[in-house]
């Protein structure tokens, strides 16, 4: 639950930092109307995306869901500013996708090397080594040693 949580937060945040950078590089004003108004479109997208590939079953997985939120973000964003006429030219939507891409997919990447122990597969113990740990617990028990 909470990943999963986590995993949503994480791409929004990816999506504000974008809009952040977008407002500072173009020198328009960073107040919260302007990131509403220039990231909804993205909010909305990241939103659908995580909705559509139920990104709640494997929040860090970069294939296939990373991969599915991102373009699914970046279609329905596009799609979105194209519709209220904010602006689709093909280098935002190259810039757009570069940078999204990379902070959508750094994280999980970040996060799945995080995690790694946790998902750790569990040892499989073959007949002989069965055979002998419970020899050993045999032997440890006999001689009254007990660890």
């Amino acid at each position: 639950m909470f990943r999963s949580l986590g995993a949503l937060v994480g791409d929004l945040l990816v999506v504000l930092l974008f809009v952040a950078m977008g407002l500072v590089q173009h020198g328009t004003a960073l107040t919260t109307q302007n990131l509403f108004l220039v990231g909804w479109p993205f909010a909305l997208g990241v939103l659908l995306g995580h909705l559509a590939i139920r990104a709640w079953r494997a929040p860090f997985r970069i294939w296939p869901h990373g991969v599915f939120v991102w373009a699914i973000t970046l279609a329905s964003a596009m799609a979105l500013r194209t519709l209220f006429s904010a602006g689709t030219e093909v280098s935002f939507i190259i810039v757009t996708a570069v940078v999204t891409a990379v902070g959508m997919l750094g994280w999980r990447a970040v996060a799945l090397y995080l995690t790694r122990d946790e998902r750790a597969a569990p040892r499989v113990v073959t007949a002989a080594e069965a055979e002998q740990m419970e020899a050993e617990e045999a032997d440890t028990e006999k001689s009254g040693d007990t660890h």
